[in-house]
């Protein structure tokens, strides 16, 4: 009977977290984007360690960093509008990186949630979206 009682209370306990969580909606998007976040702090991407890859971003002044900090990639920004801006490569310190000085990459803010920011970015005929993480 004691077993009973105690199988019935997890049940119990169990429904009422059940109920909880599907009452729990998604946290929804900025409406509308904050595309300012963009401007300025330091940047992770989403699921991949510091250590592979950060960027931080300062006085229209975008620089990458891979491999431990020891490689890097600078950028200067010129902003469009308040969503759009262009990333126009300066230097480089790995020669056999693709990104070519000179190279622009054309950026747009899409979505903002928090510190989460996704950037929409296009070179010649390739597009892809990134998730930015800022955390300073």
């Amino acid at each position: 009977m004691n077993f009973l009682k105690v199988f019935s209370a997890g049940i119990l306990l169990l429904a009422a977290s059940q109920a909880k969580s599907q009452k729990t909606e998604p946290k929804k998007s900025d409406n509308p984007a904050k595309c300012a976040n963009i401007k300025e702090g330091k940047f992770l991407r989403a699921n991949y360690p510091e250590s592979i890859w950060y960027m931080t971003i300062k006085d229209n002044i975008q620089t990458e960093y891979f491999n431990n900090g020891k490689d890097f990639i600078k950028s200067t920004l010129v902003f469009v509008d308040d969503c759009n801006y262009k990333a126009i490569v300066l230097e480089k310190s790995d020669k056999n990186d693709p990104a070519q000085i000179g190279d622009v990459f054309n950026n747009k803010v899409v979505e903002t949630q928090d510190n989460f920011l996704k950037v929409q970015t296009k070179i010649e005929n390739s597009q892809f979206d990134v998730v930015y993480v800022k955390v300073k």
